[in-house]
């Protein structure tokens, strides 16, 4: 990734020891040296007559849910946002936020919503040293924020493994990825949020809401550790630091990440796996998990994820990303490898490169799958049951099905789970795996089907809890980054807990009295938002 002029300068204004952090959180490095994009820039407004509305609304990950807002707005200032939020509110117009476009349903993308603020344009980051803290602007991309804080810090936050995905709406959601057992949560290390709000009036105003004990506004800072995108506001900055990290070397405050990994694919045929061989994969897989998934585990340093595609995908892959500088660190690879593959009946190909960290961090993937989608999740405190590992295999292998499928299991644990349930807004803090089921397909006119398909499939491995992974001593309810909106359906959800409970569990109330405390007229809403407490 080519850094650009603007992000270059704010990058060398930091490492290089200039003051930042003007006016709180106002300012950026390139701005206070006179970058383009600055605050005496005009923002950015586009109608729908506009030839560059077409271009911007193709940023979505899935086309199912193309936003059709009358505005958009293209912002680079924290003021900008707030501008655009209280016009929109002073015209009574619905209003919705967009970083990256990875939102996985219908929570960005619905017609109801008539304004657009897209802040992908706000992709810096840098060290603010009033706050001791590293400020990521909302529109970076995973891939910008790893290369930035490790360029010129040798530093990152634990996040995702995909590149593209904003950190406006991950970050809030919880995020996880491949150093997560390792190193937590994202959220274990937010410090802050700067965060446009509005109040009952339906004026705009832009707080700074930090995890210290004496801020006003510490409640808005816990909000933002797992409550989800789209529910109290607008974030324009995140501020990261690692609790407990002390002294003013930007290269202390936050994870050094491996400098290399070993970066290994398993690939198991389809060809010769019968059922007996699929649920020994899977049961061999789980089971590991549940064995090496507390924290301070020896093998925290590996992370897999087990990719079970249809049939007709011919592969079953098992990913694996192992910190090369740990002890014996291609002994531990190779026990894990013929751990899970042990009596799996077929022979696997087993393919191991030397990874510098960073270039696999950035490294995008070529995009394989067909754009319209369907996703459903879940945390497992166990491992499945084999009736659910059976019910896998029958639908991984169901002709009748014109797309693809993938049932994701990530490797979770560790370091997330040294974590209290109260702690941060994400109360699952003893799971062993976060399960992803995704469902995709090529042409509009198979949506219906395609939707009904990984419905019912989903529904026949949760048949015990009611087609959902309510929580229990086997499940932990659901991954808000993983929006389902059937969760609010009781033709799908047939346990009678609700979704909120699904994906929040006893966090739900406190994040309504936020709710009703920094948005009380409900300005910020989606399908899946939190609502506020009444009274």
């Amino acid at each position: 990734m080519v850094m650009s002029r603007r992000q270059l300068i704010g990058s060398t204004a930091a490492i290089s020891g200039a003051t930042v952090g003007l006016a709180g959180l106002g300012a950026t490095p390139a701005q206070a040296a006179g970058a383009p994009g600055t605050a005496v820039d005009p923002q950015v407004v586009i109608h729908r007559d506009d030839p560059r509305y077409a271009q911007l609304m193709l940023r979505s990950f899935n086309p199912r849910f193309i936003s059709s807002p009358e505005t958009v707005h293209l912002t680079y200032t924290a003021e900008q946002v707030r501008a655009a939020v209280e016009q929109a509110v002073g015209r009574g117009e619905r209003i919705t936020v967009r970083s990256g476009g990875h939102c996985l349903d219908n929570l960005v993308g619905d017609s109801a919503f008539r304004v657009l603020v897209d802040v992908s344009a706000m992709n810096q980051t840098w060290y603010d040293r009033r706050h001791r803290a590293f400020v990521v602007e909302c529109g970076a991309t995973l891939g910008q924020m790893y290369e930035q804080l490790y360029l010129g810090w040798k530093v990152t936050v634990p996040a995702g493994v995909c590149p593209p995905v904003g950190v406006g709406g991950h970050i809030v959601g919880g995020g996880y990825g491949p150093l997560s057992r390792k190193f937590g949560l994202s959220v274990d290390h937010l410090y802050g949020v700067e965060v446009v709000v509005v109040d009952r009036s339906g004026r705009a105003r832009t707080i700074v809401a930090t995890s210290r004990p004496d801020d006003p506004h510490r409640e808005l800072w816990w909000a933002h550790t797992g409550g989800g995108g789209g529910n109290f506001g607008i974030v324009t900055k995140y501020l990261f630091r690692t609790p407990g990290a002390t002294g003013d070397d930007p290269g202390k405050l936050l994870p050094t990440p491996p400098p290399t990994l070993l970066m290994t694919w398993v690939s198991y045929p389809w060809d010769g796996l019968t059922q007996e061989g699929f649920v020994r994969l899977v049961k061999n897989h789980n089971a590991w998990h549940a064995a090496h998934s507390a924290p301070g585990d020896p093998y925290e340093g590996l992370h897999s994820a087990l990719h079970l595609n249809t049939e007709k995908e011919q592969f079953i892959f098992l990913e694996i990303r192992t910190d090369a500088t740990m002890p014996d660190a291609r002994k531990a690879l190779d026990e894990y490898v013929a751990a899970v593959s042990a009596g799996v009946g077929v022979t696997p190909q087993v393919n191991t490169t030397d990874d510098l960290w960073l270039a696999n961090a950035t490294l995008e993937y070529p995009q394989t799958i067909p754009p319209r989608t369907k996703s459903k999740g879940g945390y497992l405190r166990k491992p499945l049951a084999e009736r659910q590992i059976v019910e896998l295999y029958r639908g991984l292998r169901d002709p009748a099905y014109k797309g693809q499928c993938l049932v994701y299991f990530a490797g979770y644990g560790g370091q997330v789970n040294a974590v209290g349930p109260n702690a941060t807004a994400v109360p699952q803090r003893d799971s062993i795996l976060k399960l992803w089921f995704s469902a995709s397909w090529p042409d509009a006119a198979d949506d219906e089907e395609s939707v009904d398909w990984v419905r019912r499939f989903y529904q026949r491995v949760f048949a015990d809890t009611g087609g959902m992974p309510v929580s229990n001593d086997r499940y932990d309810g659901c991954y808000i980054n993983y929006p389902d909106i059937d969760s609010r359906d009781p033709a799908w959800n047939r346990s009678g807990v609700p979704w909120s409970t699904l994906y929040y569990k006893q966090s739900y109330p406190r994040l309504q009295r936020i709710k009703a405390r920094y948005d009380p007229n409900d300005v910020f809403r989606h399908p899946l938002s939190i609502e506020p407490l009444a009274g």
